[in-house]
């Protein structure tokens, strides 16, 4: 029904923002399958960059796209951080704005003819909104009458959740993994951008992990940003490793999103 294309050379080769319309038009009769990535810009504890989210859904969908040969667009680098507001830099979309963007993002492939929208998330807040956004562009699809409505499908892939992320994370860093500015998720950045080492240093003791409401709220139980988690465990060695792992999982489960008939 979609089937993809052959592995890619390079990430650029499936890079969305490089190709033609022309070429966009041409892979469409081969493949209706596309991966966006969804990111967050969000504090990340005081030795995280803010980008973290969308630095690592960004780079674990290329590598996800270049060995499945499917379309990644750009990414969608706001996400639904209201909670992470109370420390400097953090920019979020409240979660109506939210399922708008990712509503139309959805609609805007679909009216293309894309059947099989696969987003690539790096961020826990963007999960209830974005199968809301899935929920909501069904009906609008059906709605406007798009050829593809009855085959149109949509798939979140949290990659920080893959089985086998989570298993190095649990045999690498144990309870110090915690759930938020996590050595894991630093890991991969570390791997991304090495300048981000000059950042790495001891922390005292984290807030344990708490119920999340508002900023203010969030800012008093978690003072540094951290959950329960030591981000000084990480190393750019663990974030190659996280990186193949995720995108190994990724992939093979793009793949079978892909075959899917209906």
């Amino acid at each position: 029904m979609t089937a993809p294309h052959e592995p890619a050379a390079s990430t650029d080769a499936i890079r969305l923002q490089l190709r033609s319309w022309p070429e966009v038009e041409a892979y469409l009769e081969r493949c209706k399958g596309v991966i966006v990535p969804l990111g967050s810009t969000e504090q990340h504890g005081p030795t995280g960059a803010i980008g973290t989210d969308a630095l690592t859904a960004e780079a674990v969908a290329l590598e996800v796209g270049r060995r499945t040969g499917v379309l990644v667009t750009p990414a969608q680098a706001f996400g639904m951080a209201e909670h992470h507001l109370g420390f400097a830099g953090t920019v979020s979309l409240q979660p109506a704005t939210l399922l708008a963007v990712l509503h139309d993002i959805v609609l805007s492939l679909a009216r293309h003819g894309f059947e099989r929208i696969y987003v690539i998330n790096g961020h826990g807040g963007n999960i209830a909104t974005a199968k809301a956004a899935f929920a909501q562009a069904y009906g609008t699809a059906a709605d406007r009458s798009l050829a593809v409505a009855p085959q149109l499908r949509c798939k979140l892939a949290n990659w920080f959740m893959a089985g086998p992320v989570m298993a190095e994370a649990r045999s690498l860093y144990g309870e110090r993994e915690g759930h938020h500015a996590t050595p894991s998720e630093i890991a991969l950045t570390l791997a991304l951008e090495p300048s981000l080492q000059s950042k790495q240093r001891p922390l005292p003791e984290p807030a344990p992990a708490g119920p999340i409401h508002g900023p203010d709220d969030f800012r008093r139980r978690h003072p540094d940003g951290r959950m329960g988690s030591d981000p000084y465990l990480a190393s750019a060695e663990h974030g190659e490793r996280f990186l193949d792992l995720a995108a190994t999982a990724l992939a093979e489960d793009l793949l079978a999103f892909l075959a899917q008939e209906r």
